[in-house]
């Protein structure tokens, strides 16, 4: 899982910067290091890396201003999980909505920085032989490849996150069924007590396949059992 995999760690603290760095690498990662927001931007221009370890609480472009800002920019849609002392529920929302696919409080086991690393690597697996050659799934203007996660209308491909594009690979792979919060916790590699951040990953990617998010076609609420995704035209 970890062999060729590039993280990109971004962290204002130089101790916690290098010990990330160490271990990570120690682990079997490629990582390079970034100071911060600025460095990290730079960092980007020249790396392609597989997924960002982000500071929240650095001078200047906090981590939350970073990942807003990366997740409006086309080429930019790599996982990242955000690291903060800050880990109220408040606070974990926040970073869900800026785009994050994973937050961590601090302090924190290694352990289990490497754990959530690899369940985000792992999201959108190839599916198996069987499921692989089964047709798209139309979604309004859009179909959504399962086999490949790709979701794309006539203009081209339409960007997600890798959050959202777990979130949708769960869904489509049983469309027309409900999937409880706790299966999607499971797809997305969360824990499944939070249910908010669940809920957040739900209108972010409603925001991407629904004309009008707020009165929805195709991904619809179960309440008090989860969520539907009801493909067609």
């Amino acid at each position: 899982m970890s062999e060729d995999c590039h993280i990109l760690v971004v962290e204002d603290d130089p101790r916690l910067r290098e010990r990330l760095a160490r271990y990570l690498t120690n682990e079997g990662f490629r990582v390079t290091a970034a100071a911060d927001a600025a460095e990290a931007r730079t960092q980007l221009r020249a790396i392609n890396p597989d997924l960002m370890v982000l500071d929240v609480m650095m001078p200047g472009e906090s981590g939350l201003d970073l990942t807003q800002s990366l997740r409006r920019e086309q080429p930019h849609d790599l996982p990242i999980l955000l690291l903060t002392a800050r880990g109220a529920p408040e606070d974990r929302i926040a970073g869900f909505e800026a785009g994050a696919d994973d937050y961590l409080g601090k302090p924190f086991e290694p352990r289990e920085l490497v754990l959530r690393i690899r369940a985000l690597l792992r999201r959108a697996p190839p599916p198996p032989a069987a499921e692989a050659s089964a047709g798209p799934v139309r979604i309004g203007e859009a179909e959504f490849d399962v086999a490949r996660g790709e979701l794309r209308d006539a203009t081209g491909p339409i960007r997600l996150t890798g959050g959202e594009a777990a979130l949708l690979t769960a869904l489509a792979r049983k469309a027309n069924e409900v999937l409880s919060r706790e299966e999607i916790a499971e797809a997305l590699g969360m824990d499944d007590s939070g249910e908010r951040a669940i809920d957040v990953q739900v209108v972010r990617l409603r925001r991407k396949i629904e004309a009008d998010p707020r009165e929805p076609r195709f991904l619809h609420t179960v309440r008090g059992r989860g969520y539907i995704l009801k493909p067609g035209s």
